[in-house]
């Protein structure tokens, strides 16, 4: 146990038992972290690594309604989508679990250094891969197959038509996991991995409620699952000039120069007010001057 490090082989009762019956299951696995009880239902999350900002949000927003449920969260913690699937599960206080395509001692990518270090606190990071072996891109295709094989379901967020993120559906279906597809405009590049999928049959996600239904027979609805494009209660005790700003903003990040012409406000009397619902939690800014209204804030209320 080596840098906190478990070493976990076919032979060991706490061998995930959905790797067992999978194609090439891994002789062993590294672990840093608990793995989650085996009887849990678990999503794996996959997507682009150069997304956008609406899969950045949507990421997290879906991440956080299912782990709130108690489904675990799968992904590689790459760039991108996979980052914010973890991030949105850490938020709502769930269980994820990032596949490396190196040695669990190193932090790939770099910038991804605090996840490295939540993760484990509340779940796990695994690789097949010793101690030591450096990410090289012919590892990643091969730590797929544990990433769908861990799951219950495969969720697709973002993906280009020839994204590698199909690998990871590829290797679910192999193993018989259903598969899910967040649709998109036909006119995005990024959309069109998924609306390909959805073509061939990957169920159409539009709220946590379309998975949760799949993975739990006595599903019956919750707060946490409600449509993404769903109308949120206003928040309490906002004044007039606050509710003006905050009716403007949805799921999708919105830039400051955009709000400034749908509310007519100076910027200078806008910027104000968006610092206060900052303040009061009820919005957030997932990167500079884009806004949107915080979706956490709304289902802790309820």
């Amino acid at each position: 146990k080596e840098q906190g490090i478990e070493f976990i082989t076919r032979e060991d009762k706490e061998y995930p038992d959905k790797l067992r019956p999978i194609y090439n299951a891994p002789f062993a696995l590294y672990v840093k972290g608990k793995l989650p009880d085996k009887q849990r239902k678990a999503i794996a999350i996959v997507g682009a690594r150069e997304c956008t900002p609406y899969g950045m949000e949507i990421t997290r927003y879906l991440a956080g309604a299912l782990a709130r449920e108690g489904v675990v969260i799968l992904s590689g913690m790459a760039r991108g989508i996979d980052s914010y699937a973890h991030i949105g599960a850490l938020e709502a206080g769930g269980i994820t679990c990032a596949v490396f395509g190196c040695g669990i001692d190193i932090c790939y990518p770099r910038e991804n250094h605090r996840l490295y270090l939540e993760i484990p606190k509340n779940g796990a990071v695994l690789s097949e891969y010793a101690p030591g072996i450096q990410p090289v891109a012919g590892n990643f295709p091969m730590r797929n197959r544990i990433i769908s094989g861990l799951s219950d379901g495969v969720l697709v967020m973002e993906a280009k038509e020839r994204s590698g993120s199909l690998i990871t559906v590829d290797m679910g279906l192999e193993q018989g996991k259903e598969i899910y597809a967040l649709p998109g405009r036909i006119t995005d590049s990024l959309s069109i991995g998924c609306n390909r999928l959805i073509k061939m049959g990957a169920k159409p996600v539009t709220s946590p409620q379309d998975i949760l239904e799949d993975l739990f027979t006595d599903y019956t609805g919750s707060p946490c699952a409600e449509s993404i494009g769903s109308t949120d209660p206003m928040p309490l005790r906002l004044k007039p000039e606050e509710k003006q700003v905050y009716r403007c903003l949805g799921m999708e990040p919105l830039h400051l120069e955009s709000l400034c012409a749908m509310t007519g406000l100076p910027l200078d009397q806008l910027m104000e007010i968006l610092l206060k619902l900052e303040l009061k939690d009820v919005i957030r800014q997932p990167m500079k001057n884009y806004y949107v209204m915080n979706k956490n804030y709304i289902m802790n209320k309820n």
